[in-house]
């Protein structure tokens, strides 16, 4: 009879995590779901409110940064102030996003500029500049967000589509360039969830009601389906697993 018990391959007791985009929606879910992990979190964000209320309420070590993400000369700066409270970061989880849904013929060049900024230049420049340190303790997690966007065309989202196909691609390149050195990058695709990014979305029912109909498990998302994906690319859970892009949709892009 085998006895052993499995390794704790979700325990995170010990390890940092950044998580940008955590005053809201999946980013605050990833950043909560990350200390009931047992990691210490840093969570990063524009809105300071929001950012103190989060860690005053959660049952753990946590620490917020206030910043604007798509300042790329101000990362360098970020790193550092991410870095003070527990230490360098073994967690990177890039869940800020913007998406300014305007229509293809208006799509205008600050629009197009803020989208890649956020959604693309600065998931790239914080991992790289947190990859030193990660390389030094031979271990490290990049977990992007990718996005529906990422395979499929919508309407009205021309600039953020184009910024999430370059997040599945950017993915794959930050694997190749630094999985060697025990460093795994992986990206998560959410469906249609319930946050301040997708309100245009659920404020129409019937759109919403379609988007459900669209999954193979016949529902929109709930911000906790991602806990368990994410657990996964941040722990020793995914020890062989790198530049991939799972879709947590359920089965929208199945059918």
């Amino acid at each position: 009879m085998i006895t052993a018990e499995l390794p704790p391959f979700f325990d995170l007791k010990g390890k940092v995590a950044c998580v940008t985009g955590a005053s809201s929606g999946l980013g605050r879910q990833a950043a909560s779901t990350l200390v009931r992990a047992g990691a210490s979190v840093v969570a990063v964000a524009r809105r300071e409110d929001q950012l103190h209320e989060w860690s005053e309420s959660t049952d753990g070590p946590t620490a917020y940064v206030v910043a604007d993400l798509a300042d790329r000369a101000a990362l360098i700066n970020i790193v550092a102030a991410v870095s003070e409270p527990f230490g360098s970061p073994d967690i990177l989880v890039n869940a800020a996003g913007l998406n300014t849904r305007e229509p293809a013929d208006e799509i205008t060049a600050e629009g197009w500029n803020a989208t890649l900024d956020i959604n693309l230049a600065a998931p790239f420049f914080l991992a790289q500049a947190m990859v030193p340190s990660m390389r030094a303790k031979g271990w490290g997690r990049v977990v992007n967000f990718a996005s529906l966007q990422s395979h499929r065309a919508f309407p009205g989202g021309l600039s953020y589509g184009a910024s999430k196909g370059g997040v599945a691609q950017m993915t794959r390149a930050m694997a190749e360039a630094w999985s060697s050195d025990g460093i795994n990058t992986n990206a998560l695709g959410p469906g249609f969830f319930h946050t301040e990014l997708t309100a245009a979305v659920f404020n129409d029912p019937e759109r919403s009601a379609r988007n459900a109909a669209q999954t193979c498990i016949g529902r929109n998302g709930e911000v906790a389906d991602m806990d368990g994906p994410l657990l996964f690319f941040c722990s020793d859970a995914s020890a062989y697993v790198t530049g991939q892009v799972l879709m947590v949709d359920g089965g929208f892009t199945a059918k």
